[in-house]
């Protein structure tokens, strides 16, 4: 998949929008053209947040996606709301350790994966968004893991520089799904 038109959703906190911008500067460093547009309540924390991202050869007329070619699911009010508007033959990724449902359209690919039982697993659930980016570029083939290693340890503010390890633990815990 060259081109993909993304949405990352769930609560605030569990790391959407720092998930989207991976991808994002990601597909910068590819020089590929690029959207990222954030999406959260007031609230931020146990709000809902969601963020589209846009990764494209061709130059990107809109930050807004209306039939997503994929959706990661970390809640079941995100699986809820964005499900219908999915593009035909998209995937779904969602987070089963938090979402009871299955994806009820049959025109889709979905994935469960059980993303914060897999972090929890780690030592740290907050780290359930890089497994679920993980199995995303694994299936998707939008970046390598090297690509997504690199990203992450250019991206990760030096003040936070002890999270770098534990963010590309949890991608190659995901990416090895």
């Amino acid at each position: 998949m060259n081109n993909c038109e993304m949405i990352l959703a769930g609560f605030g906190g569990q790391g959407i929008l720092f998930a989207g911008k991976i991808l994002a500067h990601a597909a910068m460093l590819k020089n590929k053209q690029l959207s990222w547009l954030p999406s959260y309540g007031p609230e931020m924390r146990g709000g809902t947040a969601n963020c589209h991202v846009i990764i494209s050869d061709e130059p990107v007329g809109s930050p807004i996606i209306t039939e997503p070619d994929v959706l990661v699911a970390m809640n079941a009010p995100s699986l809820d709301k964005f499900e219908g508007a999915m593009a035909p033959g998209g995937i779904i990724f969602a987070d089963s350790s938090l979402i009871q449902k299955k994806a009820e359209r049959n025109d889709i690919k979905a994935i469960y994966i059980a993303a914060t039982e897999i972090a929890d697993s780690m030592g740290n659930k907050s780290l359930a968004n890089m497994v679920m980016l993980g199995a995303v570029i694994k299936e998707t083939g939008l970046f390598t893991l090297d690509e997504i290693e690199e990203t992450i340890t250019r991206s990760v503010p030096a003040k936070k520089a002890a999270l770098v390890e534990p963010n590309i633990n949890a991608v190659k815990a995901g990416f090895g799904l």
